[in-house]
C-alpha cells in the first residue's frame, strides 16, 4: 500500500512473499527434474511472476525495489551471485521481460 509519502515498502515485501507463496504450490513442477525446462518456464511465467508483480505498473518503484525483486526472483531460480549467471540470461532462458520493464522505473 502507498502511504502519504510515496514508500511502498511493505508492498513490495508482500509481494514477493506472495510470489514465494505461489512458487511454493508448484514447487513440485519447478524442483522435478523430469519436467522439461519449457513447462517449468510456463509454470513461473504463469502463476509466479504475475503474483509477484501484481499492479507493479502503477508502483513509484525505487531502484532498492527494483534489486530486491530482482534478488527474489534469482533465488526463485536457485540461483545466487556466486553462481555468477546475468538476469538477462536467466529471462531470456525464461522468456519474460526484465523487472524493470515490468514496473515502468522511474527514480
Amino acid at each position: 500500500m502507498i502511504r502519504g509519502n510515496n514508500e511502498i515498502d511493505e508492498d513490495i515485501s508482500h509481494r514477493i512473499r506472495t510470489g514465494w507463496m505461489k512458487w511454493k504450490l508448484v514447487s513440485g513442477v519447478l524442483c522435478d527434474k523430469k519436467v522439461s525446462p519449457k513447462l517449468k518456464s510456463k509454470f513461473y511465467r504463469v502463476a509466479v511472476r504475475p503474483a509477484m508483480l501484481y499492479e507493479a505498473e502503477c508502483w513509484p518503484v525505487k531502484s532498492s525495489h527494483i534489486q530486491k525483486l530482482k534478488v527474489a526472483e534469482m533465488w526463485m531460480c536457485g540461483l545466487t551471485r556466486g553462481d555468477r549467471v546475468r538476469n538477462e540470461t536467466i529471462w531470456e532462458k525464461v522468456g519474460v521481460a526484465s523487472v524493470e520493464t515490468r514496473c515502468g522505473k522511474s527514480d
